[in-house]
């Protein structure tokens, strides 16, 4: 057995781990700073700031009487404030006592504080989370601009067999005799990709130079992988950004709407796919699997995927973004992602998709070494997406989470008196088990789905 064999295997092992700590690590730090900052500017002592559980790797003393902390598991973290027993933000009776008998160091515990303040430094947390995904989300459009109109080609991708007439800048006028609309409009653009003849080469109409040309290209939406979905059949099977696939089981391909209906055909059975990689073709094998696609309606469709994304025979040139925009987009993608997690969590519940959806710690860290694995736009954009999901999730109103001493609060608020410490630790206890049962069942999902 040749022990160099597993080099590979062992060091993409480290690669996602690493990727998985990195993202974890930034979302915590980002919560529990919202946590600590409100709580500070808020009048509530925060004693400790931790990144991680467990035996504490490095810390330090701050000016104000903070302890920040690494800890050695990095699977969370919490900020501890005066009064606090526990991570979780028990009551410590003792000290609560202590600080009973001086008013001004009882404005300075968790426990003491007003209501409102109390509050937000507890709803500080998620919002945090959201507040840094849309600052992601909109430096991301930021970056990437807007598409240029008329459409406007951009960077070619490479495609094997074909000699490509189109050009960097060329602006698209037809496509296959069909007028090419406003890439905005979104019922005209579809109208017009259902109206293009399947056919390679695609004759097209540019404007170039000042002057409208005829040229021959590449059907305008070929079976190219612009990206590969994590734990896919297509990342298991190895296929790459950049790859074209040629054929499956031997018939030809012109465009990623046949690969489609030959993957949807299949229903599950093994293909064989060529693919054409560098100027080499290689074969592939892989089985489509099924997959709950969210829609535009809220709800969920079940296809057969092989788990790659299609996309335009170039990338299309694009403009400067304004600042507003860019932050109307970016903000529209937080609440993009809250829509889909809550509808896709009804689903779960209610039996209309898998609850195989629901991912753990394992398929979490494989995701974040994939996305990392893409490079650095991908890698943040999923911090971004996983950073609302964590926002989001600490909303629930259940015991443990923040969502949880919310809803203690607003039972203080109305009843005019918070609710027992007798009743606080059972619910508390009820809720830390809800946590900790539904992060065995997303392992289990992890391990066996």
């Amino acid at each position: 057995m040749d022990v160099l064999s597993f080099v590979p295997q062992f060091g993409g092992f480290l690669y996602t781990i690493a990727s998985f700590v990195v993202a974890l690590s930034v979302i915590v730090a980002v919560h529990e700073y919202g946590h600590y900052i409100v709580g500070r500017w808020s009048g509530i002592h925060a004693e400790v700031f931790s990144i991680g559980f467990g035996p504490v790797l490095w810390s330090r003393m701050d000016k104000r009487g903070t302890r920040w902390q690494v800890a050695a598991l990095p699977f969370g973290g919490y900020v501890k404030f005066l009064g606090d027993s526990d991570a979780a933000s028990g009551k410590d009776a003792q000290a609560m006592e202590a600080a009973a008998e001086d008013p001004a160091a009882l404005r300075r515990t968790m426990h003491g504080a007003p209501l409102w303040a109390r509050a937000a430094t507890v709803a500080a947390g998620p919002v945090f989370n959201f507040v840094m995904s849309a600052i992601i989300f909109t430096a991301v459009a930021l970056s990437q601009g807007n598409m240029r109109e008329p459409l406007t080609i951009g960077t070619l991708a490479p495609l094997p067999g074909l000699e490509n007439g189109l050009q960097q800048g060329d602006e698209l006028i037809t496509a296959g005799g069909v007028p090419v609309p406003n890439y905005q409009d979104s019922d005209a653009w579809e109208a017009f990709r259902e109206a293009l003849p399947q056919q390679q080469p695609l004759e097209y109409t540019v404007r170039r130079g000042g002057e409208e040309i005829t040229v021959n290209g590449p059907f305008l939406y070929p079976p190219y992988v612009h990206g590969v979905v994590p734990r896919s059949a297509a990342a298991d099977a190895g296929l790459q950004p950049e790859d074209v696939i040629v054929a499956v089981d031997g018939t030809p391909l012109v465009s990623f709407e046949q690969l489609k209906d030959l993957v949807e055909a299949a229903d599950g059975k093994v293909l064989v796919l060529d693919v054409w990689r560098g100027g080499e073709t290689v074969e592939m094998a892989l089985a489509p699997r099924r997959t709950d696609e969210p829609q535009p309606d809220g709800g969920f469709a079940t296809r057969w995927r092989i788990g790659i994304v299609g996309g335009l025979a170039f990338s299309p040139a694009t403009e400067a973004a304004g600042f507003g925009e860019a932050l109307a987009a970016g903000s529209y993608q937080v609440w993009a992602v809250v829509e889909t997690s809550l509808s896709g969590l009804k689903h779960m519940i209610t039996g209309a998709i898998s609850t195989c959806n629901l991912s753990g710690p394992i398929g979490i860290a494989e995701t974040s070494g994939a996305m990392a694995s893409q490079g650095a736009e991908s890698f943040v954009r999923f911090i971004a997406v996983l950073s609302t999901a964590v926002g989001l999730l600490n909303l629930f109103p259940v015991p443990a989470l923040d969502g949880g001493h919310l809803m203690f609060y607003a039972y203080e608020a109305v009843a005019g008196r918070p609710p027992s410490d007798r009743a606080v630790r059972v619910l508390m206890t009820f809720g830390i088990a809800v946590v900790l049962s539904l992060m065995v069942f997303a392992l289990g999902n992890d391990l066996f789905c």
